[in-house]
């Protein structure tokens, strides 16, 4: 036991002095501390816009540093390209008495423009009867020209403009995101691509696009709620008198129209139209749809599978290709009509349930049939 403390001992005494051989330095600063991070101007220089109206002649970003209200008619022109302006939450607005100019104007043919997170209020409102008047900005965002060409706004409100809400063009690469449009007497909203946005009360169309998802829009007037040119997936869209929703390909819409068709569409899927006055659904293959009219049409397509149509006074399907697995029902008009219909059942009361040239396993629930050929049915 005494010889491993000694041991011990010695070696704390080796290590004590090689350690003393080593110089440790001086433990004065060398000078006094200075910053290690980057500003935010250093990181990404930004130009900030305090008055307006304001023009971007630069590329680069811009950024508001408080609500702008101007006298003159625009806000704010980007007349340059590749320019991301942040509204930073703020609003832009006018005092101007009547309805004129812009909150935000691209000059014609630039692209490259990022537009984002802030707030556009003019002073127009809806008079009631399908007129739109007061004072503020003519339209929120919009173009002078030629469209604009690689553009996004995101982020967006716009409220109040005696014409277009937010307005991109549909020709090009333009993208509008989570933005709302709330009463315009334009149309709401017009890009290539529009995602995740609203637009109600607007005196034309709702919402224009190639491919529209998870939107919702609404027309006080004649134009269309959702005007899809190629496809709507997710959507909703009102009219009063036009297409409540219209589109190259409609999945999961509804669209709902008083004097027009509720929803049109090529390919319908998973798709509810009605309608008051026009036909609930009118498409050229119908799947999986619902579609209810008062005095027209509940469904009306060449195809219809798994479908049901509803009508008042007209046929609740109206199918002139084939009908697969699908129910028809009518008030006083025919509850299902087809050239061929397989496995579908119908109903009219005192009246036509089913009408068709061959059916194949079909049941009338009430009413009775007229049927050239049948099969595998009384």
């Amino acid at each position: 036991m005494k010889l491993q403390l000694k041991r011990l001992v010695l070696f704390l005494l080796l290590a004590a002095g090689s350690l003393s051989s080593h110089g440790q330095g001086s433990l004065t600063p060398p000078g006094a501390p200075a910053a290690s991070m980057k500003s935010l101007d250093q990181i990404e220089a930004r130009t900030p816009i305090a008055s307006g109206p304001f023009f971007i002649f630069q590329p680069g970003a811009y950024y508001l540093t408080t609500n702008l209200t101007v006298s003159s008619v625009t806000a704010i022109s980007i007349a340059t390209n590749n320019v991301t302006l942040d509204l930073n939450g703020f609003t832009l607005a006018t005092t101007s008495a009547s309805a004129a100019g812009y909150g935000i104007l691209i000059n014609k043919g630039l692209r490259n423009i990022t537009i984002l997170n802030g707030f556009i209020q003019g002073g127009a409102t809806n008079n009631g009867a399908g007129g739109y008047s007061g004072s503020g900005f003519g339209e929120g965002i919009s173009y002078s020209g030629t469209a604009p060409v690689n553009v996004r706004v995101t982020g967006i409100s716009v409220a109040g403009c005696l014409s277009d809400g937010i307005n991109l063009g549909t020709d090009n690469s333009t993208v509008v995101e989570a933005c709302t449009v709330q009463t315009v007497g334009g149309n709401g909203l017009v890009a290539s691509t529009i995602k995740n946005s609203l637009a109600a009360d607007c005196g034309s169309y709702g919402i224009i696009g190639d491919q529209i998802s998870d939107c919702r829009g609404i027309s006080t007037s004649g134009g269309a709620g959702v005007l899809a040119n190629s496809s709507a997936l997710n959507c909703y869209g009102s009219s009063s008198s036009s297409y409540g929703l219209y589109a190259l390909s409609a999945q999961n819409c509804q669209g709902v129209s008083v004097t027009g068709n509720g929803l049109f569409a090529s390919t319908a899927q998973n798709c509810y139209g009605t309608s008051t006055g026009g036909i609930g659904i009118s498409a050229i293959t119908t799947q999986n749809c619902y579609g209810k009219s008062v005095s027209n049409f509940g469904i009306y397509a060449p195809s219809a599978l798994n479908c049901t149509g509803l009508s008042s006074s007209s046929y609740g399907i109206y199918c002139y290709g084939s009908a697969l697995n699908c129910y028809g029902q009518s008030t006083t008009g025919t509850g299902l009509h087809a050239y061929a219909a397989s496995f579908c059942t119908a109903y009219r009361l005192g009246g036509t349930a089913i009408q068709a040239i061959i059916a194949n396993g079909c049941f009338n629930s009430a009413g009775t049939n007229i049927i050239t050929y049948k099969y595998n049915m009384p």
